[in-house]
């Protein structure tokens, strides 16, 4: 993802639909949509029409209803969005961002040996 592309709250709600769903219509993530929250179709095919222009989505013109995918990865964008939210909230501390977490949530003990695991790799990488 192009690092000036930053989704709004919106785009990652659409963007969540397309990948969890896939290859989609603006009816189908619209229909999707609604089951949360209050969206109009225009609103939603207009978000959809900026997130194209944007690169955060790829369309299919080729038949008469166009046919969006998203052209981002879930995992670069958390990737992206966690490094952001690390350096403005955390002050860069990817230790802080963790105890905190872990301070509001009850982590199941397969949580918490699958954490351990994930840090064991991250410090032989690093080593």
């Amino acid at each position: 993802m192009n690092k000036h592309i930053k989704p709004t709250e919106s785009e990652l709600e659409i963007l969540g639909i397309l990948w969890e769903k896939g290859a989609s219509t603006v009816r189908e993530v619209h229909e999707i949509l609604e089951q949360s929250k209050e969206a109009g179709y225009t609103t939603t095919l207009k978000l959809m029409q900026i997130m194209h222009e944007k690169g955060l989505l790829t369309r299919d013109a080729s038949a008469k209803t166009h046919i969006y995918e998203a052209a981002v990865s879930r995992e670069n964008t958390q990737q992206q969005l966690l490094n952001k939210m690390i350096d403005t909230v955390y002050n860069g501390s990817a230790t802080q961002l963790v105890m905190q977490a872990l301070g509001h949530h009850r982590s199941s003990p397969a949580e918490l040996e699958q954490i351990r695991r994930y840090l064991n790799e991250m410090e032989k990488k690093q080593s």
